[in-house]
Protein backbone atom coordinates (compact mmCIF):
# COMPACT_ATOMS: atom_id res chain seq x y z
CA UNK A 1 0.00 0.00 0.00
CA UNK A 2 1.05 2.77 -0.43
CA UNK A 3 -0.04 6.26 1.07
CA UNK A 4 0.12 9.83 -1.29
CA UNK A 5 -1.33 13.19 -0.83
CA UNK A 6 -0.51 16.82 -0.84
CA UNK A 7 0.03 19.07 2.37
CA UNK A 8 -0.13 22.54 2.17
CA UNK A 9 2.57 25.49 3.83
CA UNK A 10 1.97 29.06 4.71
CA UNK A 11 4.64 31.42 4.64
CA UNK A 12 4.66 35.08 5.80
CA UNK A 13 7.26 37.23 3.88
CA UNK A 14 6.71 40.37 4.69
CA UNK A 15 4.93 43.30 6.24
CA UNK A 16 3.62 46.45 4.00
CA UNK A 17 1.97 49.75 4.85
CA UNK A 18 -0.84 49.52 1.71
CA UNK A 19 -3.76 51.34 1.35
CA UNK A 20 -6.39 48.51 0.83
CA UNK A 21 -8.44 48.30 -2.50
CA UNK A 22 -11.66 47.43 -0.49
CA UNK A 23 -12.03 49.52 2.95
CA UNK A 24 -9.67 52.02 1.08
CA UNK A 25 -8.15 52.38 4.82
CA UNK A 26 -3.42 52.93 4.56
CA UNK A 27 -3.15 49.92 6.85
CA UNK A 28 -0.86 47.13 7.49
CA UNK A 29 -0.57 44.19 4.54
CA UNK A 30 0.91 40.70 5.06
CA UNK A 31 2.62 39.40 2.37
CA UNK A 32 1.86 35.76 1.73
CA UNK A 33 3.20 32.36 0.15
CA UNK A 34 1.48 29.42 -0.04
CA UNK A 35 2.97 26.22 -1.25
CA UNK A 36 1.39 22.98 -1.77
CA UNK A 37 3.75 20.35 -1.95
CA UNK A 38 3.43 16.58 -2.95
CA UNK A 39 4.22 13.99 -0.26
CA UNK A 40 4.82 10.23 -0.13
CA UNK A 41 4.59 8.46 3.22
CA UNK A 42 3.85 11.76 5.11
CA UNK A 43 7.33 12.97 3.33
CA UNK A 44 7.22 16.74 1.79
CA UNK A 45 8.58 15.48 -1.72
CA UNK A 46 8.22 18.63 -4.21
CA UNK A 47 5.78 21.63 -4.50
CA UNK A 48 3.15 21.54 -6.83
CA UNK A 49 1.55 25.03 -6.70
CA UNK A 50 2.75 28.58 -5.35
CA UNK A 51 0.70 31.13 -4.67
CA UNK A 52 1.06 34.62 -3.74
CA UNK A 53 -1.36 37.10 -1.82
CA UNK A 54 -1.77 40.13 0.59
CA UNK A 55 -3.86 40.30 3.66
CA UNK A 56 -5.36 43.13 4.79
CA UNK A 57 -4.98 43.27 8.94
CA UNK A 58 -7.50 45.67 9.13
CA UNK A 59 -10.47 44.53 6.92
CA UNK A 60 -8.91 41.05 6.26
CA UNK A 61 -9.63 41.14 2.68
CA UNK A 62 -7.64 38.98 0.41
CA UNK A 63 -5.63 40.00 -2.57
CA UNK A 64 -4.00 37.44 -5.20
CA UNK A 65 -1.02 38.79 -6.54
CA UNK A 66 1.42 37.26 -9.04
CA UNK A 67 5.23 36.49 -8.50
CA UNK A 68 6.48 39.47 -9.95
CA UNK A 69 4.28 41.14 -8.50
CA UNK A 70 5.29 39.54 -4.96
CA UNK A 71 8.87 39.61 -5.58
CA UNK A 72 8.54 43.50 -6.15
CA UNK A 73 6.70 44.13 -2.97
CA UNK A 74 9.08 41.83 -1.15
CA UNK A 75 11.85 44.33 -2.13
CA UNK A 76 9.67 47.47 -1.15
CA UNK A 77 9.09 46.05 1.98
CA UNK A 78 12.86 44.87 3.13
CA UNK A 79 13.91 48.19 1.51
CA UNK A 80 15.89 47.00 -1.26
CA UNK A 81 19.14 46.17 -1.85
CA UNK A 82 21.59 47.46 0.52
CA UNK A 83 18.99 48.15 3.19
CA UNK A 84 19.77 47.38 7.08
CA UNK A 85 18.61 43.53 7.47
CA UNK A 86 16.16 43.38 10.05
CA UNK A 87 17.04 43.76 13.91
CA UNK A 88 20.71 45.45 12.72
CA UNK A 89 21.18 48.74 14.39
CA UNK A 90 20.78 52.02 12.17
CA UNK A 91 23.37 53.93 13.21
CA UNK A 92 27.10 52.86 13.17
CA UNK A 93 28.41 52.63 17.40
CA UNK A 94 29.94 55.54 18.53
CA UNK A 95 33.81 55.26 18.50
CA UNK A 96 36.62 57.11 20.49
Amino acid sequence: MIIFGTKGYLYQLTILTLVCGRCGNPAAHTLRKRVTKFTLFFVPLFPVSTKYATQCTFCGAEQKVTKEQADQLLAQGTGGPGAPAYGSPQQQPYRH
